[in-house]
């Protein structure tokens, strides 16, 4: 009897011990605790589930505003907007916080400085302090936490010079604007921000040379202020008196340098006059494509830079091949060398051209130069495209081959490029999440079924990026330049399952970074791979909110059907293991099938 009390008297020490634990230490706790008393917190306690005191776990009891891991365990964020809290911040506090990673107090109404203690916050990546009336110095000791990311500091009264923010090499965000600063604007990596405000302070001196794309709507409101992105110019500074043999040396050095010059000229303007006169005394051969239209002629029209060089290389009209297309029925070679064309893009791998033919509708070509293939063989490559037909993919009209260049002929598309109606605003024009979710689908469907037909001829894309991807008339996408783009690989009939999915990773890869593209709103770079890092760090660090596009927020848009398509996004620029176009193509379609049940089902 005696041993079943002591069992049962030990089992109720470890019930009454387990029922009291707490996920977060102690000494966490009491700093969270006094960190909320400097506050003021006023009447905030009474509010339901409020929390913020010695007795109760943040995490387990879910104190407002706190924001803990994925086990419930460990505080990570502090978010703390919009309740009219008064009083001071305590850093030293708050930092105590192991593995704090965001503290935003924004829009209250606290007073004091940031103290030196903030540099106890090691691991944190965002600081929100926007809307309060914060003053002083911000501290050198902020440049010491070197995972920051986002400072948002604007509408306080902060004062005096900032810290050299340069040695924060993980900065993002900086927006300080609508405070008291003043000094030089320190140095920051400029090229990395992607947010950047200083507007009305105190700052003085010059802009700095390296603000990239930030424009003058970021320095504005400083009076003091000069450089070439405002229109108060900075003075130029005096140079110093130097010696007179020295301006003698330096000017005389300048002589010579003219004298080269001009003989250079001279000699320039002798052989053409020289060759000038050779070519008077030679009439224009009668076969030639250029009889009748010589520069000096008052009635010839100016060629196009294509047409230059495609006479000049020996091509011929007979080279040309116009395919099956009402749009261009009856075009002929010497129609493209007459015509004017208008440069419309140019990019690593050759031009493009908008041209009208006379009497003709406007037609787009594309001029690619060196492309080291033979005549037979580009024929053959443009014969099995033609033959694959898909309403989202822009349909070759004609071709030109010769050893110098290829020119290309499509169908011009007057309204634009994915890329412009993302990035460059058309007429206002908004493109809603809808939209975004229903291009994907057709672009992805599109080059599925593309990849399914030339599979065996080993023809992908290439080149697949939002400006290669056009809107018809009826606003539908369609991929443009199908298989321009030169991939090298073994012979056909000698490739085997892994050569196939090696040669169609490129343009698995390319749609997932327009994917990124569509979900972020941001322009790519290069081949996109500093937009794909980026945001693999960010839901990485489980902040995939930050990623999404400001647009797609602010409209509602469904954030579980967005973090759906940025999984598939992911999964295309993983070089690793990617999936192929028709698997891509499934997933994106469940996503739009899922959108349209949800508007269906919201409908009155």
């Amino acid at each position: 009897m005696d041993q079943i009390r002591s069992i049962f008297w030990v089992l109720s020490v470890l019930l009454l011990l387990f029922s009291g634990a707490k996920a977060e230490d102690e000494n966490v706790i009491q700093a969270l605790v006094t960190f909320m008393d400097t506050l003021v917190p006023g009447n905030m306690p009474n509010i339901p589930n409020w929390g913020w005191n010695t007795s109760s776990d943040p995490c387990t009891s879910k104190w407002v505003g706190i924001i803990c891991d994925k086990d419930n365990k460990t505080v990570k964020n502090i978010v703390l907007e919009k309740l009219n809290l008064s009083g001071t911040v305590d850093f030293d506090s708050v930092c105590k916080v192991n593995n704090l990673l965001v503290l935003s107090l924004n829009f209250n109404n606290i007073t004091g400085n940031v103290g030196p203690e903030i540099t106890n916050c090691k691991k944190l990546t965002h600081l929100f302090l926007s809307g309060n009336r914060f003053s002083g110095k911000i501290p050198d000791s902020i440049t010491e936490l070197p995972n920051l990311k986002r400072i948002v500091i604007s509408n306080n009264e902060f004062s005096n010079e900032l810290p050299d923010f340069s040695k924060i090499t993980s900065l993002l965000t900086f927006l300080a604007q609508n405070n008291q600063l003043t000094g030089p604007i320190p140095r920051f990596n400029y090229n990395q921000l992607q947010d950047f405000n200083v507007a009305n302070n105190n700052f003085n001196g010059p802009v700095p040379d390296d603000t990239g794309r930030f424009d003058a709507n970021s320095f504005a409101g400083n009076p003091q202020l000069c450089g070439n992105k405002l229109s108060v110019p900075c003075p130029v500074k005096k140079k110093k008196k130097k010696s007179k043999f020295r301006d003698f040396v330096f000017y005389g050095g300048y002589v010579i340098l003219g004298f080269i010059v001009v003989v250079l000229i001279a000699l320039l303007v002798f052989k053409k006059m020289k060759t000038h006169d050779h070519e008077k005394s030679d009439p224009p051969m009668k076969n030639s494509p250029d009889s009748g239209r010589s520069s000096g002629s008052r009635n010839s029209r100016p060629r196009s830079e294509f047409s230059i060089t495609s006479v000049e290389s020996g091509g011929v009209s007979t080279s040309m091949v116009v395919l099956s297309s009402p749009v261009v029925n009856g075009l002929r070679f010497e129609d493209l060398l007459r015509a004017p064309a208008e440069l419309i893009g140019r990019g690593k791998h050759g031009s493009l051209y908008k041209v009208r033919p006379d009497g003709g509708v406007p037609i787009v070509v594309k001029r690619i130069k060196d492309w080291k293939i033979s005549r037979d063989a580009f024929k053959k490559r443009m014969m099995k495209i033609d033959g694959v037909k898909h309403p989202n993919v822009l349909p070759l009209v004609a071709y030109y081959s010769s050893k110098q260049e290829k020119l290309l002929v499509y169908e011009y598309q007057q309204n634009g490029s994915l890329f412009r109606l993302l990035h460059e605003s058309q007429n206002g024009q908004m493109f809603d999440w809808g939209s975004r979710l229903s291009f994907a689908s057709s672009i992805a469907t599109a080059l599925a079924f593309m990849h399914q037909e030339l599979q065996a001829d080993l023809i992908p894309h290439g080149n697949l990026k939002s400006s290669n991807i056009l809107l018809k008339n009826n606003m539908e996408p369609c991929i443009s330049e199908y298989g321009l783009m030169p991939i090298d690989h073994p012979d056909p009939d000698q490739t085997n399952d892994r050569t196939t999915i090696t040669t169609f990773k490129i343009d698995v890869y390319a749609f997932g970074v327009v994917l990124l593209e569509l979900l972020t709103g941001k322009p790519v770079q290069d081949n996109g791979s500093g937009l794909a890092k980026w945001v693999s760090s960010v839901v990485k660090e489980e902040w995939t909110g930050e990623v999404f596009d400001k647009a797609l927020i602010v409209e509602g848009a469904s954030e579980e059907r967005m973090v759906g398509l940025l999984q598939v996004a992911l999964k295309c620029v993983n070089t690793s293991m990617p999936p192929s176009m028709a698997e891509v193509a499934a997933m994106v379609s469940s996503l739009k099938e899922e959108e349209e049940r949800s508007m269906t089902s919201s409908d009155p």
